[in-house]
């Protein structure tokens, strides 16, 4: 039984979506974008969302409207995929790394001991669909300590009178704190639309927009579309119209706009996304139901209540990913099982290496040992298969092989 990893969810729907984007004769920005936008608005319950290529020109666009300079710093977790940090560098700002919890999500703690004068932003990552301790983040950027040592070096740093909250939702579209969406605890919410991910556009992503008076998000939605188009006043479909081609180019912004055939995947998917995270929790109930009963797991949290080593809020999860820790074993017997998982023709995966053990930033001076319980995550971690099309009987299949080869490589001790 051949199971893959995370293919995307592709029905009859989306394919009659794209169909009629083509058929339509417009296939770059233009109706199921805005759509797509309107469906990210009312499901997060958002002011304003701005559609882009990609989550990474999604970040780097909010941090350059934020103003950040070359010795301003943002904040980001060391276990994170590493455009998280790459975005803060494109953006040409300094990244500083903190450590996780035992939850795999930003150690708020951690975050307190970094801020400094230069702190102007921060971006926790929501890892595998958990959402972070925003509630204790917001406690943190508002006291009046770190208040105090907040200065501003743009006009919109100085307008927010405080370090912004920039979420990593790429994997958390769906999540919920005190039942309402992340976009609703954090300035900007950024999300992921990449082949993998919950909702797919094959290539995509959305700034979410929150931000605080005396910003108009509507208005701010405005000027991301713009900046997402090199900066000019006017879209390709609106300039299509008839007699309306002059436009102006009001900046230097970046080539980074949603096609509608890409965003017509995801507004078919959208549309029915209760169905779609209703099945995610199936799995991973599934998973979870069979592996609790063993010592040697540590399962991914779904529901957090006030957890002594996690969030004070009540969360749920998004269910992206199933990221199972084998406590027994090291980083070489990890990998063993995943290569006999693959012999099974069981595709499995690693979120994440952290960043500092990637060749980028250690050579930028990034040492993992100042990061412990992300090392040690690491090595324990293995991502099990999960997306809205597995069975039962799937699912089962890869808990059958997951303890034979675990009792296997145990054995080899």
């Amino acid at each position: 039984m051949k199971i893959s990893f995370s293919p995307p969810y592709i029905d009859e729907d989306v394919i009659k979506e794209v169909d009629d984007s083509l058929r339509s004769g417009w296939i770059t920005t233009g109706p199921k974008v805005k759509a797509l936008e309107e469906e990210t608005e009312k499901l997060l319950r958002c002011p304003a969302c701005s559609a882009v290529n990609s989550w990474m020109s999604g970040a780097i666009l909010s941090l350059r409207w934020l103003g950040l300079k070359s010795d301003d710093e943002v904040i980001v977790p060391a276990y994170t995929y590493c455009a998280t940090a790459l975005a803060v560098i494109e953006a040409g700002a300094k990244p500083v790394m903190v450590d996780i919890g035992e939850d795999m999500t930003i150690d708020t703690e951690k975050i307190l001991q970094a801020i400094n004068p230069h702190t102007k932003a921060i971006i926790p990552v929501d890892i595998g669909g958990i959402p972070c301790n925003y509630l204790r983040i917001k406690e943190i950027i508002n006291s009046q300590e770190i208040l105090k040592l907040y200065t501003p070096n743009s006009d919109n740093q100085d307008k927010l009178g405080r370090i912004m909250i920039l979420s990593d939702s790429a994997h958390s579209i769906g999540a919920k704190i005190n039942s309402q969406s992340v976009a609703n605890y954090v300035d900007i919410c950024v999300l992921s639309f990449h082949a993998v991910k919950n909702i797919t556009s094959a290539e995509g992503g959305m700034i979410c927009l929150n931000l605080p008076t005396p910003f108009d998000n509507k208005e701010l939605k405005k000027w991301f579309r713009v900046m997402s188009l090199n900066g000019q006043t006017k879209d390709a479909f609106t300039k299509n119209q008839l007699a309306s081609w002059r436009y102006d180019v009001l900046g230097g912004g970046m080539k980074c706009n949603m096609p509608d055939v890409n965003a017509a995947i995801a507004l078919a998917q959208i549309r029915k996304y209760d169905y779609l995270l209703k099945e995610r929790k199936r799995i991973f109930n599934r998973y979870n139901s069979c592996l609790q009963k063993f010592k040697w797991t540590k399962l991914p949290f779904e529901t957090i209540e006030n957890g002594e080593d996690s969030h004070k809020e009540n969360i749920e999860s998004s269910y992206h990913l199933y990221p199972l820790r084998i406590l027994d074993i090291n980083e070489q017997q990890r990998d063993d099982m995943i290569m006999k998982l693959a012999e099974t023709e069981i595709a499995t995966n690693v979120h994440y290496i952290p960043m500092p053990s990637l060749t980028v930033f250690k050579n930028m001076g990034f040492d993992i040992s100042n990061y412990p319980i992300a090392n040690k995550v690491f090595k324990q971690e293995i991502t099990l298969p999960l997306y809205p099309q597995l069975t039962d009987e799937q699912v089962d299949f890869v808990l059958e092989n997951l303890i034979r080869v675990h009792d296997e490589v145990v054995a080899q001790k």
